[in-house]
This record gives structure tokens, sequence and C-alpha cells, in this order.
């Protein structure tokens, strides 16, 4: 059998791994779901030594001077257990759509959330659209679902999954939140029309890029996708920073709606501008990661090769994970 083939056949059995863990998942409470995914995130922790050496890493330039090694280890730990806990409580479907009606699980109590993201649908509807930010922290994806509750004309950055089978899964379950999905090559000529139109965007900017702004994060100089910033100063439209973070309670998210960061109209200087709002943008998200720090994502290179990285700006640039 060729690589091909190979490959065909490995995506496959992901795919019913997938599946199976799918029916599992949806068989068992949320409270029962976040014991096993804590063992998980042990084993999670010791099976995948590049990731982890990444995650101790990152967690060192950022809190080095205030945790132990101990500590270190532990977060990164937690860190492996929250990634495992958004996937499942996506696949536990808190809402689902019929015709253009979202449908609240009555499990799920999302008043807090709702309530609280009144404020972003009130910045989108004096702006005429915005540009959302998310950090891969909590439940990142459960932003859409809650913008899609309130109102919220959205349009949302993806990174396609390399497995055919489960990308079309994956992308049906996407889609339940009744918003448009941009892949995340080349999204640029969509995330300018949808501004264009009003709608506002979604995008996670927080991880590495492979050329951008040089931007500090937690102190240090780390490579950021500009492209919220650009969409900012050419179509004089806010950067809203929000997240949704985990409770004690498994049913219940602490939500977090930033203040707008609007362009300067009469700034002069075009990359100071992008410098300005970018470095806005990591310090909102430090805030919060700061108070959730077991519920961010450390196992990305965060600030691999930043200062070896031109500053870069291209209308074709990626915007991000």
């Amino acid at each position: 059998m060729g690589k091909k083939g190979k490959g065909k056949t490995f995506q496959i059995v992901e795919y019913l791994a997938f599946y199976t863990t799918v029916a599992i998942a949806r068989s068992l409470s949320l409270g029962v779901l976040r014991v096993i995914c804590g063992f998980l995130g042990y084993l999670l922790y010791a099976a995948i030594p590049r990731r982890r050496k990444i995650a101790l890493q990152n967690i060192k330039i950022a809190f080095g001077d205030k945790m132990s090694e101990k500590e270190i280890r532990e977060l990164a730990r937690l860190s492996c257990k929250a990634f495992l806990l958004t996937a499942v409580e996506m696949i536990k479907s808190p809402f689902r759509l019929e015709g253009a009606r979202i449908i609240r699980d009555r499990h799920y109590k999302t008043e807090h959330l709702e309530h609280l993201f009144q404020k972003a649908k009130m910045i989108h509807d004096e702006a005429g659209g915005c540009i959302f930010v998310t950090p891969h922290l909590g439940n990142w994806e459960l932003m859409p679902y809650v913008s899609a509750l309130i109102g919220i004309p959205l349009a949302i950055v993806i990174r396609p999954l390399d497995n055919p089978y489960l990308e079309r899964a994956i992308f049906s379950s996407r889609i339940t939140s009744g918003h448009f999905m941009i892949p995340k090559k080349n999204a640029m000529f969509l995330l300018e029309r949808m501004l264009r139109k009003g709608k506002s965007v979604g995008m996670l900017p927080d991880q590495k890029t492979s050329r951008g702004l040089r931007v500090k994060f937690f102190g240090e100089n780390a490579t950021v996708t500009p492209i919220p910033a650009m969409l900012a100063i050419r179509y004089g439209r806010p950067v809203v920073v929000v997240a949704a973070c985990r409770t004690n309670d498994p049913y219940f998210f602490e939500g977090f709606v930033s203040d707008p960061i609007w362009p300067d109209p009469h700034s002069a200087d075009e990359r100071s501008e992008m410098v300005r709002i970018t470095g806005e943008i990591n310090l909102k998200m430090e805030e919060i990661i700061r108070r959730y720090p077991e519920q961010y994502l450390w196992m990305h290179n965060r600030w691999k090769a930043s200062d070896r990285k031109p500053i870069f700006v291209n209308k074709n640039s990626d915007p991000g994970p």
C-alpha cells in the first residue's frame, strides 16, 4: 500500500476514534467528564514531550519569577486538561440551530454570558461591525454560539483540519452557530468584505505567526499577526477582546468583554498605530490569562524566533490560527 493509502487509512481510523469519543462523551455529565479530562490531561502531558517542553518554557517566560518549578509543571498539566475540556464541551453541543433560531441547552447557564455580551452587541451596533479577538483561553469555541444568541452577525477565521473526514464533521458542527466560516489561508479579502457589509469578524490572534509585528507579550517580544490592527485602521472599526472562562460550576462560564480599542484617525504613521493597537490587544489578553492561567493553551511555541523575524505587513497576511 502506498503512502497515500496509509494516510487515508489513518484518517479513517482517526475519524472513527473521534466518533467513538463523541458517543462516550455525550453519555456522561460534564462533571464526570471534568474528572476524566483531569486524568487524561496528566496522560497527555506525559505523552507529548516536545509540546510539554514548549509549555514549560512558555510558562517560565510568563510567570518564571513568581512560580516554583513544581507550580510550573502543575500549571502545564492543568493546561492540558483545559485543552481536552474545550473539545469535550463542544462535543456536548451546548446549543443547536433550528432554522434561524438558536436553541439553548437546558443544562447550560448562559444568562451571564448573554448579558455581558450585550456590551459587545452595543459596540457592534454603534461601530457598524468590529473585530472580536479571543485568546486560546477557557472555551474559545463558545464565542460564536453566544454571539449568535444575542444577534451579532459574525464571520470567523478557522484553520481547516488536515483530516478531511474530521474537517467535514467539525465544520458541520461549527456552522450550527449560524455564522460565516472563513478558511485561514488568504482570508484577508473575505474579512474585508464582511466588514464592508457591516458584519463583525472574529479571530484568535495569540499564537506565533511566521512574520508579523514584534510586540511585547508577558514582557517578552513575540511575533504577532498585524491583521486585527490593520483591519481596524483600514475600516475605522474597534477591536474588542472577549473570552469565556470556566468556573467551579461545569455548566457556568465567566465572560469577559473589553472596552473597544479604537484606531486613531489622526495618526500619520500606520505601522506605529498597528503596533499600538496590537500592544493593547496583548495587554488585555494578558489580564484575562493571568486570572485563569491554567485555562490557557501554553503548548504553542508562542515566542519562537520573535527577534529574528522582520516586521511584515501584507494584504494577504496570515490572520492567525
